[in-house]
C-alpha cells in the first residue's frame, strides 16, 4: 500500500474528524488534545469544545498540529507533531523531564483506522511527521514510545508508538522515563533533522 502524508491544515479539517472524531454519537472523545492542554485541563473540555479547538488548531498558518495519512485519497491515520512548548503535559509532567532539549518537536500521538494496521502507516505517519517539522524549522524530534521488546500492545498504549518504530525511523534512546506504561517501560527517542 503507497500512503501519502499531508499537514493536518483547515483545508483537510473533517478527515482529521474522521480519525479523531469520536465514533459514538454523544461520545467526548480525545481529539488528541491530552497533551496539548494537559490531564486536568483535558477534562473539562466538552466534546464541542474539543472539535473546536482542534478545527482552531488545523487552522493555524504557523504549523498544522499534526499529519495525515491517505491511502488511495483515503484518511487512514494521523500523527500529532508539535513544538514541545505547546504541549503542557510534556512541559509540566515531571516523568517528562528527561533530555536536555531547547525546544524540541515532539511526535507523540498515533491513529490508525482499523483495517489499515499492520500495512506501514503508523511508520509512514512518523517519517512524513518529522519531515513536516524539519519544513518549519525543527531541529530536533523527540517522542517517548514504550519498549514493548516487540510483544503486542493494545491501540491505546500503541498511540505512542513503540521505540522499534522510532529506531526505524533514524531515532535514538537517549533515556528511560521513570515508571511504567502497561507494564512497558517508556523512552526518549530523539533524531536531529
Amino acid at each position: 500500500m503507497t500512503v501519502d502524508i499531508r499537514p493536518a491544515t483547515a483545508a483537510r479539517y473533517q478527515d482529521v474528524v474522521t480519525i479523531l472524531g469520536p465514533q459514538r454519537e454523544g461520545a467526548q472523545g480525545c481529539w488528541c488534545l491530552r497533551y496539548r492542554l494537559g490531564p486536568e485541563e483535558s477534562e473539562l473540555v466538552g466534546a464541542q469544545a474539543r472539535s473546536e479547538a482542534m478545527r482552531a488548531l488545523c487552522r493555524r498558518r504557523s504549523h498544522a498540529p499534526g499529519v495525515l495519512a491517505y491511502a488511495d485519497d483515503e484518511v487512514v491515520g494521523w500523527a500529532a507533531i508539535s513544538p514541545r512548548s505547546e504541549l503542557a503535559e510534556f512541559t509540566r509532567a515531571a516523568r517528562y523531564q528527561v533530555g536536555d532539549h531547547d525546544d524540541p518537536w515532539v511526535a507523540f500521538c498515533f491513529r490508525v483506522r482499523a483495517g489499515h494496521g499492520r500495512q506501514g502507516v503508523a511508520q509512514a505517519l512518523l517519517v512524513g511527521a518529522v519531515e513536516y517539522a524539519a519544513e518549519r524549522g525543527a531541529g530536533t524530534v523527540i517522542g517517548y514510545p514504550v519498549d514493548n521488546h516487540g510483544e503486542r500492545v493494545d491501540r491505546t498504549l500503541a498511540s505512542v508508538g513503540t521505540r522499534a518504530m522510532f529506531e526505524r525511523a533514524g531515532f535514538e534512546a537517549v533515556a528511560e522515563l521513570p515508571g511504567r506504561r502497561s507494564g512497558f517501560a517508556q523512552v526518549l527517542m530523539q533524531r536531529s533533522v
